[in-house]
C-alpha cells in the first residue's frame, strides 16, 4: 500500500510539471511567430494532448516504484510528447529558440515555487495533513528533478539548446550534431551516476528550501 501512496502522491505534480512545461514550449513559440503548436491544441493545460505512454506513463511509474520497493531514493524522469515548433517562422530566430528552449524549465522553477507557497500557506493557516504534505513536497521535487534533467547541455534537451543558441554560428552548427548521439550519451551519463551529480545542486537546493518553509 505505501508503494501505491507513493505513485499517487507524485501523479498529480508530475503530470502538471511535464504538461505545463511543453505548453510552455508553445506558448513562447506563438508569442515568436510560430502558431504551430497553437494550431495543433499543444498549447493547453489539459494532460491528454501531451502524454507519451513511455515516457510519461511508464517510465516515470516504473522509477517511483522500484525507489519505494527498494526504499531507496532516485532520479525521477520523464517527458511528453515534443511540441511540434516550425523554427522557421521564430522572429527574431536565435532568440526565439533560446527563449522557446528555455521556457520549459523555467515553467518547472515556477511550478516549483508554486508548490513551495501553497505548502507556506498550508502550515501557516494551519490546514496542513500528511497527504497535503506529501503532495506539496513531492511538487517541490519532481519539478526541481525535471528542471535539472532538462537543463543538461546535451542536445536534444533543452540545456542542448539553450547552449547551441549561444554559441557562435560554427560552433553552434558543431555542437548541435551531438544531438544524434544524445539519446546514447545520456543513457550512458545514467548508468555512470554523472547524471546523479549534475542533478545533485538542483536536488539540494530543493531540499534546502523545503527545509526553510518546514522549519
Amino acid at each position: 500500500m505505501n508503494e501505491l501512496y507513493n505513485i499517487a502522491v507524485y501523479v498529480i505534480p508530475l503530470i502538471f510539471a511535464i504538461t505545463m512545461h511543453e505548453a510552455a514550449h508553445g506558448w513562447v513559440a506563438s508569442r515568436y511567430g510560430d502558431q504551430t503548436a497553437s494550431m495543433l491544441g499543444r498549447v493547453t493545460l489539459n494532460p491528454i494532448p501531451h502524454i507519451d505512454l513511455v515516457g510519461t506513463i511508464i517510465v516515470p511509474g516504473v522509477l517511483l516504484l522500484g525507489s519505494a520497493v527498494t526504499g531507496l531514493g532516485g532520479i525521477l524522469l520523464g517527458w511528453a510528447k515534443p511540441v511540434p515548433i516550425n523554427t522557421r517562422n521564430l522572429h527574431p530566430f536565435r532568440q526565439g529558440m533560446f527563449m522557446v528552449a528555455l521556457a520549459g524549465p523555467l515553467s518547472n522553477l515556477l511550478q516549483a515555487l508554486f508548490w513551495l507557497l501553497l505548502l507556506k500557506i498550508f502550515i501557516l493557516t494551519g490546514f496542513i495533513s500528511q497527504s497535503l504534505l506529501d503532495l506539496t513536497i513531492a511538487g517541490v521535487m519532481v519539478n526541481f528533478y525535471l528542471m535539472a534533467f532538462n537543463l543538461l547541455p546535451l542536445p536534444p534537451l533543452d540545456g542542448g539548446r539553450i547552449v547551441t543558441m549561444l554559441l557562435p554560428y560554427e560552433a553552434a552548427v558543431k555542437f548541435s550534431e551531438i544531438e544524434r548521439y544524445g539519446m546514447i550519451i545520456l543513457v550512458v551519463l545514467i548508468i555512470s551516476g554523472f547524471l546523479t551529480y549534475f542533478m545533485h545542486p538542483f536536488v539540494w537546493t530543493a531540499r534546502e528550501l523545503l527545509r526553510w518553509v518546514l522549519f
